[in-house]
């Protein structure tokens, strides 16, 4: 401020402010709540409303699929239309998830490169057994889930918000995503863990990287992803392994605080979009064991999804809020494998159950021995050119052409 610069005189106040120079080449500070993308925040906000996290909080982003929700109670609300769930959240609440927020009047993700587990490990193990057999994927997750399934194997990550948890992670780039896979040699980077979809701005920037380095994508996921979802990740998803957890919506709604329609319907729409299917259903004594119900869920993935979809019948073991009820007896598994395959399905598959173990694949058309497996690795190869050698029917499955055993 130059010599000559004279005080403004005060006005009256009520508070008798003193009087304050004026340097006209002064710069602003920065407002509280800059930076709102594309418009002002929505009126009726306060000062200290949340906003955009700075350089220190790079897992703050803005989410996609968020959309102004019109409450004259609160406003600045939004809703959240990744999952089928369209949580409506008021300035600064979390969704079902925990991990999708309103901040200011917009919607942000705040787990945005926030892995807690990474990890190569077969393709097998997810499980898929039609989608590049042998090979490897790279493993992601984030913390936070759209449900709350009470016998959840990786709860310390999916139910962490509701646990008072705070799960070690560190922070990544798309990019260093991409350059940790190829370094592991693996073919394809799976989205796993806890549902990816609460995670989905992180795995859609990576999914596009691993497009462009040669890497196939693939979801590990419960399914309840909306229609606009869907149409997000498709162009860039290879295959999904869907945990449908039952046939009843009951089941849905008491045990994992959801529901089965949505379910059926994101299948559907993943399938007719290309994406390659394999279907994963844990059997849980007592809540989902009915044979009926598991004959009936059978026979919709025949005529809805397809007859040579895979579909995993999985052992349950105690877990988290249902580790008093006992492992899924073996006999159990095997009558819903046997149901499925009289209802149409031709690849039905148990898992997690060494004495009722079926990982072997078997010519749709002729029953012929394709490919055997044993603790989550391929160990025998009979394919020629993805086709049965004594029919050529082609084996429904993606990367079946070339062998991953050693000859």
């Amino acid at each position: 401020m130059d010599d000559n610069s004279q005080p403004v005189e005060p006005t009256e106040t009520f508070t008798k402010a003193p009087a304050i120079a004026i340097d006209a080449e002064a710069i602003a500070p920065e407002p509280v709540r800059a930076h709102f993308p594309g418009e002002e925040p929505p009126p009726g906000l306060r000062v200290g409303d949340l906003g955009p996290g700075d350089e220190s909080e790079p897992h703050i982003r803005q989410a996609l699929l968020g959309e102004p929700f019109d409450d004259p109670v609160a406003p600045g609300s939004v809703r959240c239309n990744a999952c089928a769930h369209r949580c409506v959240l008021r300035p600064g609440r979390l969704g079902i998830c925990g991990v999708r927020q309103n901040r200011g009047g917009w919607l942000y993700t705040t787990v945005y490169g926030e892995v807690v587990a990474a990890r190569a490990e077969p393709i097998e193990k997810k499980p898929f057994y039609h989608f590049m057999p042998g090979s490897y994927a790279y493993s992601i997750g984030t913390q936070g889930c759209n449900f709350h399934c009470a016998y959840c194997q990786n709860w310390e990550m999916s139910q962490a918000h509701r646990e008072g948890l705070v799960p070690e992670s560190r922070n990544v780039t798309p990019d260093q995503v991409v350059e940790e896979a190829v370094a592991a040699g693996v073919r394809s980077i799976a989205y796993t863990y806890v549902e990816p979809t609460v995670f989905l701005e992180f795995a859609l920037d990576s999914m596009t990287r691993a497009r462009a380095a040669g890497l196939h994508n693939v979801f590990v996921t419960n399914g309840y992803e909306t229609p606009e979802a869907v149409e997000l990740l498709a162009p860039y998803l290879d295959a999904a392994n869907v945990d449908l957890k039952a046939a009843s919506d009951g089941f849905y709604r008491r045990v994992c605080g959801a529901r089965w329609e949505p379910v059926r319907d994101a299948v559907v729409e993943m399938r007719r979009r290309g994406v390659w299917l394999e279907l994963t259903t844990l059997v849980i004594p007592e809540l989902n064991d009915d044979p009926n119900e598991l004959r009936a869920l059978a026979e919709w993935i025949a005529t809805a999804v397809g007859p040579e979809t895979p579909w995993h019948v999985t052992r349950f073991m105690p877990a988290y809020k249902l580790a008093d009820l006992p492992p899924t007896p073996a006999a159990t598994l095997e009558a819903a494998a046997d149901a499925a395959r009289e209802v149409g399905l031709r690849h039905v598959y148990i898992g997690n159950a060494p004495d009722a173990e079926r990982a072997t694949t078997y010519c749709a058309r002729c029953g012929e021995r394709l490919v055997t497996r044993a603790d989550f690795a391929v160990t025998g190869w009979r394919l020629t050119e993805g086709r049965c050698p004594r029919c050529r029917h082609a084996l429904a499955g993606v990367g079946l052409e070339d062998s991953p055993v050693a000859v």
